[in-house]
């Protein structure tokens, strides 16, 4: 039923073009004879217009025809046939198609540059806001040891601890950044091998603080046979969930990462407290630039589960937010198309 209210909202201009259709052609046949037949065909070409402003030439072509067959049949002489005379209407028909074609590609070349233009700023946005974050970090800390000869070793450490997190974070950020680009592109091969999901899960882990690691996490990983896929997509699908869990958990709770073997798929979860989502706004999570109105304050540019998702179906699994009562639980099914030959 969801899919189908989907694709309903998808394509509902096209049942609109065909009400229109229907109550030109309506409207003309009862008021034909005072009507010339150059109004009436071009009150015709309305329903092809609307459609085609939506840049889908398939749809465009369809009712196209379908807004000739009407005209045709029912006020090009001789009338209830599909005979054409003269061969002027011929020409009005082919013109009809023309007139389609043009405002279609049009349409997508408008609808690409919009897109374009979105991007663009959103990816401005990344690099004059959340890249200059980790920067100022790292600046601030790296000016506070070089003034201060009487720091001790443990300021030192922390001093270095957040310039280690910042350039972590600006890491995972530029190739979140490359990763949605060449992911949009829709040219990527997977690079298909046999993976270890503890091998993957500890190199993961290297991309956070120690602290985090320590003090937030709490693993667990059922004992899996070894994994047919991408290992550097599988690693940056593990990274961003728990960049994800890592930024927006309530402090001084616990984020909880699990990997479970079902036989024919493996399913893994990760949980953090945060709070009130509401459901409504939870479907849009995946989307692309999607951020919740209230985390403004916290740094981030909203593409990190989107490529999760991308991730997920290209290994032709299925990705699904889950909000409970004290918190946001991501889950993730891969399934197991292929058992490794163990000797």
């Amino acid at each position: 039923m969801k899919n189908f209210l989907i694709k309903y909202k998808q394509y509902s201009y096209i049942l609109k073009a065909l009400g229109i259709l229907l109550i030109i052609t309506f409207i003309s046949h009862v008021f034909r004879s005072s009507l010339d037949i150059i109004n009436i065909t071009l009150i015709h070409i309305i329903p092809v217009i609307v459609v085609a402003i939506h840049g889908n030439i398939k749809a465009t072509l369809v009712m196209t025809l379908l807004s000739v067959i009407f005209l045709n049949f029912l006020y090009i002489p001789p009338l209830y046939s599909f005979s054409v005379h003269n061969e002027l209407y011929v020409w009005s028909f082919f013109i009809f198609g023309i007139v389609g074609w043009i405002i279609t590609i049009q349409a997508k070349n408008l609808n690409t540059q919009t897109k374009q233009n979105e991007l663009r700023e959103s990816l401005l946005h990344i690099i004059s806001h959340d890249l200059r974050t980790p920067l100022s970090s790292i600046h601030g800390s790296i000016n506070l040891i070089l003034s201060n000869d009487n720091l001790d070793e443990k300021s030192k450490y922390n001093l270095y601890e957040d310039i280690n997190y910042a350039s972590l974070r600006m890491k995972r950020l530029i190739t979140n950044i490359l990763d949605s680009t060449r992911l949009s592109s829709g040219n990527i091969d997977l690079k298909l091998e046999w993976c270890d999901f503890e091998d993957i899960v500890g190199v993961a882990l290297n991309e956070f603080s120690q602290k985090q690691n320590d003090e937030v996490l709490q693993i667990k990983i059922d004992e899996l046979s070894l994994f047919w896929g991408d290992n550097t997509l599988l690693t940056q699908l593990i990274i961003n969930l728990l960049d994800n869990a890592f930024k927006y958990s309530k402090p001084d709770t616990k984020i909880y990462f699990e990997i479970i073997n079902f036989n024919n798929f493996i399913k893994i979860k990760v949980f953090n407290e945060t709070e009130y989502i509401d459901k409504k706004k939870i479907k849009n999570i995946f989307d692309k630039f999607y951020r919740f109105e209230d985390t403004n304050d916290i740094s981030g540019s909203g593409i990190g589960l989107a490529i999760c998702k991308s991730i997920v179906k290209l290994h032709n699994g299925d990705i699904k937010a889950i909000p409970e009562h004290n918190g946001i639980l991501i889950e993730i099914e891969l399934p197991i198309v292929k058992r490794a030959k163990l000797l």
